[in-house]
């Protein structure tokens, strides 16, 4: 344990260098890094955390126990207490293997329709077993809950991460995963502020523009994110997107008006504002990486998350200070709130009787392995999963197999479908011979050829980097295909809603069908087992199954 100085004895570039969290790999050796474009090797963060000190990192990839082993060995490489994230939206499984997965965050919004009580419980849930495992193995910043009202079907970017379509649906269920996640010294994030849920464009490609006017983002976009101030939402994480109503020129991440103006002064938020990431197309394709970071600061960022140069924008920063383009209180406030932000987290606490301008680093907890993929954790998964399905003319009437044709985007990479998924499996043990595609291999001559039963599954959501528009068209051709061959012994749908409601008109009432929000091995299990009948409501679900 040592006694770390205020941030008054910081030097100016230990200030700023807190205020950047780059991105690196939850694996521990660096032959194992995946995006090597954006992850930092271990030499790297060793200048970053020990020389430079920045104030956090971002990881990604990797097992959760041993992104527990990892976690320590960044802290204990860093000169100062680390600030620690993931985007673990959907559970700490999401980015991490072995812990629990959670569907979608608008499989909650389905749920809630139905039964509004089970659903605000579903999403306290989700937030209590997310913080609790993220806690267990060192990550002390969830960049969670998607605030997001997602009111464009056709958002490539937002889409079924939102909780969603409405504020009066998204702002009761934001709140209730904050106030799961309280229980746990981790923060929470309220993202993607002003709103990015009516866009059609991706932000990681390229600017999106939001024309509304500034009483209709009170009334929408805005709402959520006073709901998640209300709960106590740690910090709010700015869109890369312009906003001409109160910006014309800059987009939100690098706008006065619409981070300091409207976040800070008129909804009366004291916590952290962080940047998305810097590195989007968004801001590279228009800024440069040092003026990126200079007009974030700027605008009132706390955060610089993911600056493609991270050595530069320091630099840049240190220089605007200097030159008096930024002021220096600006800088050791944001540093404070980040101080303050740590003491939550328990990285840093006061020694008994002084201010808060005095700290110790506390050691970091060991790995708890018992508090991931606990039983009722997983049965919470389950339970979400399961309650969100839509189904239809169940079970599928006996037959003699058939063609199990799987559609997927990439097929190469998506680690739902590997050999033993049940996707693969439990079709098999009904004579449906696997048929994988992906929009790079399509075989509809052996369907015309070979016509046989099929079994249509279809994995298809909106991801980032990616548009779905693709795979949609070539989903609904094979739909279309099996229709008029009389083949189409039933249809499972992984991911969309949109999707679902897209080819509900071309869906015979009589064929069986199954929608799940979920793609993982425990939503595929439940949905097939529906499927075939084997699965029992008053049978509990053999989660040793569904990973």
């Amino acid at each position: 344990m040592s006694l770390l100085p205020s941030p008054d004895q910081l030097s100016l570039s230990e200030q700023v260098a807190q205020m950047v969290v780059a991105r690196t790999t939850g694996h521990l050796f660096d032959h194992e890094i995946e995006y090597p474009q954006w992850e930092a090797t271990q030499s790297t963060l060793e200048r970053c955390l020990g020389d430079l000190g920045i104030g956090g990192v971002i990881l990604l990839g990797g097992s959760a126990a041993e992104v527990g082993l990892r976690s320590q060995q960044l802290q204990s490489l860093a000169k100062y207490p680390l600030l620690i994230a993931a985007d673990i939206e959907e559970g700490v499984g999401q980015r991490f293997s072995g812990a629990t997965r959670f569907p979608p965050p608008l499989a909650l919004g389905e749920l809630t329709r139905r039964d509004w009580a089970e659903g605000i419980a579903a999403a306290e849930q989700m937030g209590r077993y997310t913080a609790q495992e993220a806690a267990a193995i060192g990550l002390n910043w969830l960049l969670a809950p998607v605030v997001d009202v997602n009111n464009n079907s056709a958002n490539p970017v937002i889409n079924v991460r939102a909780f969603g379509q409405s504020p009066e649906l998204v702002t009761p269920l934001i709140q209730a995963f904050i106030r799961g996640a309280q229980d746990f010294p981790v923060l929470t994030t309220a993202k993607h502020f002003p709103g990015h849920g009516d866009t059609a464009v991706d932000s990681h490609l390229s600017l999106p523009v939001l024309n509304h006017d500034y009483e209709r983002l009170r009334q929408i976009e805005l709402a959520p994110f006073v709901g998640a101030i209300a709960a106590g939402v740690d910090s709010v994480m700015t869109a890369h997107l312009r906003l001409p109503a109160i910006d014309p020129q800059r987009p939100a991440t690098l706008s006065k008006p619409i981070l300091t103006g409207l976040l800070r002064h008129d909804l009366g938020f004291d916590g952290l504002i962080v940047t998305d990431a810097l590195v989007m197309g968004s801001i590279t394709q228009h800024y440069g990486p040092s003026e990126a970071a200079v007009l974030a600061v700027e605008a009132g960022a706390d955060i610089l998350l993911m600056p493609a140069d991270v050595e530069g924008a320091i630099a840049a920063v240190c220089e605007a200070v200097q030159v008096g383009r930024i002021a220096a209180e600006q800088v050791r406030a944001a540093v404070e709130r980040i101080w303050r932000a740590k003491l939550k987290t328990s990285t840093v606490r006061l020694p008994q009787g002084e201010t808060c301008h005095a700290w110790e680093q506390i050691e970091p907890p060991p790995v708890r392995l018992t508090q991931l993929a606990t039983a009722p954790a997983r049965a919470a998964a389950a339970d979400l999963t399961q309650s969100s399905m839509r189904l239809q003319n169940l079970p599928l009437a006996a037959r003699s197999g058939g063609h199990n044709l799987i559609l997927v985007d990439d097929m190469l990479n998506n680690p739902a479908l590997v050999r033993t998924a049940p996707a693969v499996i439990l079709p098999a043990q009904h004579r449906y011979q696997l048929r994988p595609i992906d929009p790079h291999w399509a075989e509809p001559k052996l369907l015309k050829d070979n016509p046989q039963p099929t079994l249509l599954q279809l994995f298809i959501r909106g991801n980032p980097f990616r548009s779905s528009a693709q795979l949609t068209q070539l989903a609904q051709d094979y739909l279309q295909i099996l229709l008029a061959l009389d083949c189409l012994a039933a249809l499972v749908l992984y991911g969309s809603p949109y999707v679902w409601e897209r080819f509900q008109p071309m869906i015979p009432a009589d064929l069986p069908g199954i929608f799940t929000y979920g793609q993982d091995g425990m939503a595929q299990a439940l949905a097939l087992r529906s499927l075939f009948g084997t699965a029992s409501a008053s049978k509990p679900v053999d989660l040793a199954f569904t990973d």
